[in-house]
């Protein structure tokens, strides 16, 4: 650690608390945004990127930083509660600049970027002053291959290439993975295409096909188009089996079909049942895997299968009751199990004693409208929806209907915000 009393390295700051001066948490530090000066000398810091509660991200100047350290940052409390919005020659240092290829001065090769130090100066601005890099094959003095050596050099003493220049994002990638999917996805659309690009290529299958669900539709398209198509259809594989529906519902017919036949049969099969539906029906809306089991698993099988760490809340409220086959389209339809009830009744009493069979199931040309008002009038998180035959082929979710009721840019909406004094209202 630098000894240095006004020094700070970026990478150890993120995620800290930020705090007004009487101890209240206004948030968490998730970048820094740094002023390009050119020729004029380095970066000045700007400001930091905060993640209040409600998961959004907003701007805090650094004239409003009292105190900043490695253990936690104090601000003023005065916080515009406006989403953050880069302007101009501003520089995000973690989403842009980590991992970014420098140019040694010293003629001793590239490196890249994997943290950034900034110090206070005695006008109590702050400006970037060292570069932690890392550097894979270069010559010692005596001519002996080293390898993968870091060092910590001045700013002054590296070139950066261009910004159009190919960038790796693994140090994003990993100072970000404790954030849920849709925070990640939020991060993602602060971002230049180029960055997102290349922040999406880093991640892995599982972890991007989470994400694209939080995202935008027009920002689902463009990632998914980027891709390698055959990793593209990989990625649809690991989506909800709706979701991925609702993405190639938004691409040409012929790129949707091309991402389909290579998907594996049985995914790609769920999808394409999915796409008959009108997306104004409870079959559009569905999703084709909600739990299902027999009449006779019991209680403790059932509290088994909640528990699976994939499933949303919504899902694992409930457990629908079938005749096998057990995969949708099922045999016939018995009812429902609620959660509730699989926590009053011993762990193995048989599912088909706890059936409720008072809740009717929705048609799979049910419309939206008739979904949302069962939805409410029950006070249910998830319905169960059959077709002519009395077949489950779905459940429809709360925040499906949700998502579907919204306006396409929910995500990205934003009222007004003045400046207020977050300290006392938000924990």
């Amino acid at each position: 650690m630098s000894t240095h009393p006004s020094r700070v390295f970026v990478a150890r700051l993120l995620g800290l608390d930020v705090f007004d001066p009487l101890g209240d948490r206004l948030g968490r530090l998730r970048d820094v945004v740094v002023l390009s000066r050119g020729t004029r000398g380095a970066p000045h810091v700007v400001g930091i990127v905060v993640e209040v509660p409600g998961k959004k991200r907003v701007f805090v100047p650094m004239t409003r930083i009292t105190s900043i350290d490695q253990t936690q940052i104090i601000c003023t409390g005065l916080v515009n509660l406006r989403r953050f919005e880069q302007r101009g020659a501003e520089t995000l240092v973690v989403a842009e600049m980590f991992d970014r290829r420098v140019t040694l001065a010293d003629g001793s090769g590239d490196a890249t970027i994997e943290d950034i130090a900034m110090d206070q100066h005695r006008s109590k601005d702050w400006f970037v002053s060292k570069l932690f890099v890392r550097r894979g094959h270069s010559l010692s003095p005596f001519g002996r291959l080293r390898r993968n050596e870091t060092l910590i050099i001045d700013w002054a003493d590296a070139q950066t290439g261009a910004h159009n220049e190919p960038q790796a994002a693994t140090q994003f990638v990993a100072t970000h993975e404790d954030l849920k999917p849709a925070d990640f996805a939020e991060a993602l659309q602060e971002m230049s295409d180029k960055r997102r690009f290349e922040v999406a290529s880093e991640l892995q299958d599982e972890r991007l096909a989470d994400v694209l669900q939080e995202l935008p539709e027009d920002d689902q398209v463009e990632i998914l188009s980027a891709l390698d198509v055959e990793r593209a259809a990989d990625i649809l594989e690991e989506m909800d089996p709706d979701d991925a529906a609702d993405l190639l519902a938004e691409l040409p017919s012929a790129q949707a079909e091309e991402l389909l036949q290579l998907m594996e049969p049985q995914e790609a099969e769920d999808v394409r049942r999915l796409l008959e539906y009108d997306e104004d029906t409870a079959g559009g809306l569905m999703t084709p895997v909600p739990v299902i089991l027999p009449p006779e698993a019991t209680v403790a099988e059932a509290l088994a299968h909640v528990r699976r760490e994939e499933l949303s809340p919504a899902l694992a409220s409930s457990i629908f009751i079938a005749r096998p086959p057990l995969e949708t389209p099922t045999g016939r339809f018995l009812g429902v199990v609620h959660i509730q009830q699989l926590l009053r009744f011993p762990p193995p009493e048989p599912l088909g004693n706890l059936v409720d069979k008072n809740l009717e199931p929705l048609s799979d040309q049910a419309h939206i409208s008739e979904v949302a008002r069962t939805l409410a009038t029950y006070n249910l998180n998830s319905l169960p929806v059959v077709d002519d035959d009395g077949r489950l082929v779905g459940a429809v979710t709360v925040d499906d209907v949700l998502d579907h009721l919204l306006p396409d840019d929910w995500r990205a909406h934003e009222d007004d915000a003045p400046i207020r004094k977050l300290g006392g209202r938000i924990g």
